[in-house]
């Protein structure tokens, strides 16, 4: 758990995935549409990954992967993410980590 918490806190935005999972791919997409360069951590690339995944569904998250953490904190899953989005509560989350367009 450690190990997720500290991951999970690197960066601004970070997802945990995995390579073949195509709702993964769709939430860096979105992030990346939005101006954010999200920290990616490919688990199943990871020699912990049971571990990992483990320690994401008793941090709260409905399935592994995707998980997404916005500033440390987790946001959720491709729903959790593709709601707010749609609801305009993702945009202005995300506004601190967002790369200058000019």
């Amino acid at each position: 758990m450690d190990k997720v918490v500290r991951m999970s806190s690197e960066k601004g935005v970070v997802i945990f995935s995995k390579s073949s999972c195509c709702m993964s791919y769709a939430v860096q997409v979105l992030f990346q549409d939005l101006g954010v360069h999200p920290t990616v951590h490919e688990i199943d690339k990871d020699p912990d990954c049971r571990d990992i995944e483990k320690a994401l569904m008793r941090l709260g998250c409905s399935s592994p992967v995707p998980a997404i953490f916005v500033d440390g904190k987790l946001v959720g899953s491709t729903n959790e993410v593709m709601s707010m989005h749609l609801s305009g509560s993702l945009v202005p989350l995300v506004k601190p980590f967002q790369a200058n367009l000019c």
